[in-house]
């Protein structure tokens, strides 16, 4: 990592699971109801955690056949749309962070691998889709993350400058990809880099920035305003 400081961003792109709201258990739940209809092992949350970064589409047809990924795709939905909102729970500071980037005039968005209707149902579950310009899941862009295309998409009409000083936040080796595609400065939060199971030349990959946590992030955040 870089000896300075990062710079204040002019635009910032979120992950959305396990960046800014609490998922891992809601999404383990629905995995393994899903494995169990296809007759498959389950996965503990460790696993769950190291396997999980990439799409559906890009993901299910090795987990569970090119024959039958589809289906298992929309077991695995059914059985996240039973629970997911009622499990829904922002991570601590996560609210604050955004409203701290908000009083910067930085633009938002977010580009999550999660299905973009399910990602959108609970931006607005919380009441926080004023915070974004853009809300990007799985299947909207012609590529999904690590690729470049959801970012551009999630970006919209942003001027060349935003994207000079762009930040990708996010916990996920994917996530870190996505920003080096894109061009941006990679910012981690949590303690550990997941979805290592899904990605490819994961040991060489490190973010720019790394905090343990959303309220580490707004400190870094506020202080922009003591130097502007």
């Amino acid at each position: 990592m870089s000896e300075k400081m990062p710079l204040p961003p002019k635009a910032v792109i979120f992950d959305w699971d396990n960046t800014l709201v609490d998922s891992w258990e809601t999404i383990q739940v629905a995995l393994n109801l899903t494995f169990d209809d296809f007759g498959k092992d389950r996965w503990d949350l460790v696993e769950t955690k190291t396997r999980v970064a990439r799409s559906l589409r890009d993901s299910f047809p090795t987990l569970f056949g090119e024959d039958r990924w589809e289906e298992a795709k929309n077991r695995f939905y059914a059985h996240f749309k039973a629970i997911h909102l009622e499990t829904l729970t922002p991570l601590t500071g996560a609210h604050d962070l955004l409203c701290a980037l908000r009083d910067t005039g930085a633009y938002m968005g977010v580009v999550s691998n999660k299905n973009g209707n399910f990602l959108r149902s609970e931006v607005a579950h919380l009441g926080w889709g004023h915070f974004f310009g853009g809300v990007v899941g799985a299947t909207d862009a012609q590529n999904d993350k690590p690729a470049a295309d959801p970012v551009h998409l999630a970006m919209g009409d942003s001027a060349a400058a935003q994207y000079e000083n762009l930040w990708f936040v996010g916990d996920s080796v994917v996530d870190i990809q996505c920003a080096r595609n894109v061009g941006a400065t990679a910012i981690l939060i949590g303690d550990e880099i997941t979805g290592h199971g899904d990605a490819t030349n994961s040991a060489t990959l490190s973010p720019d920035w790394h905090f343990p946590d959303c309220e580490a992030l707004v400190r870094l955040v506020k202080s922009f305003a003591k130097v502007l």
